[in-house]
């Protein structure tokens, strides 16, 4: 275990300082061009500017909370090797920021790849808390001229807390009645955003960053070939494709050749839908168009929307998935694995009258001290999985121990699994038997043979889509110690419980791993406890924790 202490210390001693200060505090902003409301931004704006870094950097970014409540930040697919407690997760990885405090995250980018940092408490992506994080190779393994960034995002005229207490009131209709949003690319509205500038014979990388709490979008660029080459920061083998599905949090880049005549100016495409909200006509979806300008002079060719992007069906078809397509650009072999783990994914309603979201029958509740501080500071004790909380839905693994989820969605909803702290390869997808019910029931559904089986070098990334009444099989090998979430990336779904934790190597955690003063004191501050299990009480004492109302049915 020595050489894992010098790893974590060698990272960080030779990167390049990069200082970023954020004032995250209310903004009245109109970003759709119809209607100005309360928003969340940094330094009194919004949209939050791109972060761009090199590889083998270290971002120094300092949070000021401006907000009335806590607040927290998330360098979503970073791995934080190491550093689990500068994660972001608010009472998974740490406390989150009190209103009135300040505290810097440093953020080793031992990484490549597009990526994004978003609030991570109190739901506060949906209200403008997010904005990409680019980190550039020393050297790339594809060769391109420049390249472009489009940050895409849904955007609702109500906060996310308003459209929240209508989906948790028992008293109204679940579910309530469907929001429209509108999409931004780079903080505007998608059909204002700036041309890109093509010079013929060029070869450029497009880099998109699906920064929704809800909705999907799809892409296309008529009259031009895309070559995906990056999922999630993870090169892949290039693959040709005329459009693109893209799932909340998760990210692409593609290569694109300019034409050798500047004669035409063309048209990119982009359709922001959900699959599960009824289509209606100019709402859902909403098509938009950009410029690809090759000159001001130029002949403009206007593409057809619905042709280009109707090829991919509104299910999410899985002709159009592009996690098992995709080839690993590292060939990495199939991990073997030691143990799997089944993830049924679904929802139910509770006594309470409320409907909420479930792992394996359970519906996430934050526990009452970050769940890593339990893991550091409980001893032996930090083994057992209801140490975390009855339902923080927790499973413990070994340090290099190789895993596998099987997750499940017996539903009729999609959802975007997200894993913190790894990337996994992708190994198989197939559906769920059409005759089992969409309940959760006690054991996971029967499987036919698979649809698709991986790639011969399969594909990793941290963001996969689960179709409805579908599988997937995805592994990783449990190297990065800690306390890590995996959840849904529909922000609605997290908040209503599809989460869990993935504890990995609690021993190593607390012999390696000194959490930083400055994190226990904001805890403290807010009279939160930092030892003991979830309620903050020795070994398997739960008492205080608020008693969960019961499933009623599925």
């Amino acid at each position: 275990m020595k050489l894992l202490t010098c790893i974590i210390i060698l990272t960080g001693a030779y990167a390049r300082r990069i200082d970023l200060s954020w004032d995250v505090g209310y903004v009245q902003v109109n970003r759709d061009g119809y209607k100005t409301r309360t928003a969340i931004g940094v330094n009194g704006k919004l949209p939050i500017p791109p972060v761009y870094a090199d590889e083998g950097d270290t971002l120094f970014l300092t949070v000021h909370n401006s907000l009335n409540h806590s607040t927290s930040i998330h360098a979503h697919g970073i791995l934080q090797t190491g550093s689990n407690f500068m994660d972001g997760a608010a009472m998974v990885t740490q406390c989150g920021i009190p209103p009135g405090d300040s505290f810097t995250y440093e953020i080793y980018l031992n990484q490549t790849g597009t990526y994004w940092l978003h609030g991570h408490d109190h739901d506060e992506l949906a209200d403008g808390l997010r904005t990409p994080l680019v980190i550039r190779d020393k050297q790339s393994p594809y060769a391109y001229d420049d390249e472009f960034l489009l940050a895409l995002e849904d955007w609702y005229d109500a906060s996310f807390q308003e459209r929240m207490d209508l989906t948790t009131d028992p008293t109204k209709p679940f579910p309530p009645p469907p929001s429209y949003p509108y999409a931004l690319i780079n903080g505007a509205n998608a059909n204002f955003t700036k041309p890109m500038i093509f010079a013929p014979g060029s070869t450029y990388r497009i880099r998109l960053v699906n920064m929704a709490a809800t909705e999907w979008f799809k892409f296309s660029m008529p009259g031009h070939e895309m070559l995906v080459i990056e999922a999630d920061g993870v090169y892949s083998d290039p693959f040709a494709i005329a459009a693109m599905t893209i799932g909340p949090g998760q990210r692409y880049s593609v290569l694109v050749k300019a034409h050798n005549t500047n004669n035409l100016n063309y048209q990119y495409l982009v359709e922001l839908y959900a699959s599960f909200i009824p289509h209606t006509d100019g709402m859902n979806p909403r098509y938009y168009a950009g410029t690809i300008r090759y000159s001001e002079n130029a002949v403009d060719v206007v593409a057809d929307k619905q042709a280009a992007l109707g090829q991919i069906p509104e299910d999410i078809s899985l002709a159009w998935d592009w996690d098992i397509q995709l080839q690993s650009h590292s060939h990495k072999p199939l991990l073997p694995v030691s143990r799997s783990f089944d993830v049924v994914i679904g929802g139910a309603h509770f006594s309470d009258g409320v409907t909420r979201d479930l792992i394996n029958n359970s519906s996430y509740v934050t526990p009452m001290i970050p769940s890593l501080y339990t893991a550091k500071s409980i001893g032996k004790w930090a083994q057992n999985p209801l140490v975390y909380g009855p339902n923080a839905n927790a499973i413990v693994v070994d340090y290099w121990e190789p895993i596998e989820f099987v997750i499940y969605n017996p539903s009729r909803l999609p959802h975007a699994m997200h894993q913190h702290g790894y990337t996994f390869q992708i190994v198989e997808y197939g559906p769920i038997d059409d005759s089992v019910a969409i309940s959760q029931g006690s054991n996971p559904p029967d499987t036919p043979a698979p649809i698709r089986n991986c790639a011969r070098w399969p594909m990793e990334r941290d963001t996969v889509v689960v179709l409805p009444m579908q599988y997937v099989k995805i592994r990783f090998r449990a190297i990065n110690i800690g306390t890590w979430l995996h959840h849904c990336h529909i922000l609605a779904h997290q908040r209503l419980g599809m989460a869990m934790t993935v504890v990995v190597a609690p021993d190593l955690v607390q012999k390696l791993m000194p959490i930083p003063e400055s994190m226990y004191t904001m805890c403290h501050k807010q009279g939160i406890k930092t030892q003991g299990n979830a309620a903050g009480n020795p070994g398997l004492d739960l008492t205080g924790l608020p008693e969960m109302p019961y499933i009623m049915s599925f």
